[in-house]
């Protein structure tokens, strides 16, 4: 296998050049001998004349418009020929050998991505919320993570260094191979940027695929660094995102599943009211009539993968996320019941 060809190490870079200046170093050392490929989304700073200038090796594609995490990728990758993507924020640290114990896991053809073991880069023993050592989501489809539940973040003390099946592998670092992303349609461009890569997922295990995180493959990832964790905009975005993705996946019991969930967005919305994030609840008011305003498309993205009905098996989570979290006071993933794990 002509390993500088099967692979491409893909940065999704939008106004990023302090990120690159400060990442992109350590990602060219460490990812020889396969490719880095720079995917510009339209930046109007100077990203890609100090790429050209300081790494002229990392190759460069330009994308015509910033359509966000989802359609970007989906325009730079239409124009990489590779047999796998590894897809990689720009604020992400890699270390050595981060690509081996990811590659190797694909020799299997029934894995269609795998994620690194995650860490915060300020605070290095502890997990960061977007992927932390692997995605997985409840009966209600609230994302969460081995290592992160809701907003508490749990010490890396190697209690989930061990390869684990996952519902979702996360969009800062996941290797993919190139054949099932195009399979399933890519990710899904309406949703401009979050949650994208969980609705991905989903469409992946329904054709019959897995998914996997491997924490021998260890990054560190800024967060935030496009979209501020406590911006309203991203508010909207994974509550809109999240009623999306049910309606465009979920199997059985559709309508009674988004009634549930949008009762829990309701009181989602009075919590943040009470706490004084009066901006956060008037994004989840935005967020639920945007979504009402996409049920035209989505219904018709409902019928194009109507034959995607694997059942899904992997990191479903029987329970309530929000009960377990704010009635039980489960903070950790290890205590979570196992035995209500799908």
């Amino acid at each position: 296998m002509d390993l500088k060809a099967s692979l491409a190490v893909v940065i999704l870079n939008w106004n990023g050049q302090k990120w690159l200046e400060k990442f992109l170093p350590t990602v060219v050392k460490f990812s020889e001998p396969y490719r880095v490929v720079l995917a510009d989304n339209a930046s109007t700073d100077q990203s890609i004349d100090w790429t050209k200038s300081n790494f002229p090796n990392v190759e460069i594609v330009v994308n015509e418009q910033n359509g966000g995490f989802a359609k970007g990728y989906n325009d730079a990758l239409k124009k990489i020929d590779a047999e796998f993507y590894l897809l990689l924020n720009s604020d992400v640290e890699v270390t050595p050998n981060w690509i081996e114990p990811l590659l190797k896991h694909m020799e299997n053809p029934k894995i269609a991505s795998i994620q690194p073991k995650v860490l915060s880069f300020n605070r290095r023993d502890e997990f960061e919320h977007a992927g932390a050592s692997g995605g997985f989501i409840d009966k209600y489809h609230y994302p969460f993570c081995r290592g992160r539940l809701i907003n508490s973040f749990e010490k890396d003390e190697l209690q989930y260094d061990y390869v684990s099946n996952v519902f979702w592998t996360t969009g800062a670092c996941m290797l993919v191979r190139s054949k099932v992303y195009w399979e399933v349609g890519g990710l899904d461009e309406r949703f401009f940027a979050h949650m994208e890569e969980i609705d991905w997922c989903w469409k992946v295990q329904r054709a019959g695929y897995e998914l996997l995180v491997e924490p021998k493959s260890i990054v560190y990832h800024v967060g935030g660094g496009t979209l501020n964790y406590e911006n309203p905009r991203k508010t909207f975005l994974n509550f809109r995102n999240s009623l999306l993705m049910i309606h465009k996946n979920q199997v059985s019991g559709l309508w009674y599943v988004l009634f549930r969930r949008l009762i829990l967005d309701g009181i989602a919305g009075l919590i943040f009211l009470f706490s004084g994030k009066i901006s956060h609840f008037v994004a989840v008011i935005k967020a639920h009539f945007s979504f009402y305003g996409l049920l035209s498309s989505s219904r018709v993205e409902r019928k194009k993968w109507k034959h995607l009905n694997q059942k899904v098996s992997k990191g479903v989570y029987k329970g309530s996320l929000l009960w377990i979290y704010f009635v039980q006071k489960t903070k950790k993933f290890s205590e979570m019941n196992t035995r209500r794990f799908l």
